[in-house]
């Protein structure tokens, strides 16, 4: 029972997470290269009304991805599956330093571009907030490339 439940977890926990992995890989392999391509106002509008939603929607299977994979290490190792709860507690903490890098590189910045599209302003720095946050966005997905790898894993186990 508990090992099917924590199938369930880490299966839950994949369907989340590939949400926002679809997502920052989208952005690492697209979205970074067309924004170069766009003046600065363009891209603070462009980028301030996305992270407005974005802020907004992904936060749900983020968080659903992150308490899911936790409860399939949790229920993994109450069952005594090792290698299960080894490799969805691996999948809940990379999790949590994607957490890390959102809040204290991304976050700010969204909020900043949020604002600035809000008022109809373009950041005297907009090039380099943007580029900041590009700084970021590969190490996001691959965090959450090896999350949904690792869950992946604890299935199988």
């Amino acid at each position: 029972m508990l090992a099917g439940l924590a199938d369930f977890a880490a299966l839950l926990s994949i369907m989340s997470t590939a949400i926002v992995y679809g997502t920052d890989v989208f952005c690492a392999l697209v979205q970074r290269s067309a924004l170069t391509r766009v003046d600065d106002a363009t891209l603070t509008a462009m980028m301030g009304n996305l992270h407005r939603f974005a802020d907004r929607r992904l936060p749900v299977p983020g968080i659903l991805g992150i308490a899911a994979a936790a409860t399939a290490s949790v229920l993994a190792a109450v069952a005594g599956l090792e290698a299960e709860a080894i490799t969805a507690g691996a999948a809940f903490l990379l999790l949590v330093v994607w957490v890390l890098l959102y809040t204290r590189i991304s976050a700010p910045i969204n909020r900043t571009l949020t604002a600035a599209a809000d008022a109809h302003e373009t950041p005297v720095d907009a090039r380099a907030l943007q580029r900041r946050w590009d700084s970021v966005i590969v190490p996001r997905a691959v965090l959450q490339g090896l999350a949904v790898l690792a869950l992946a894993i604890a299935l199988n186990s």
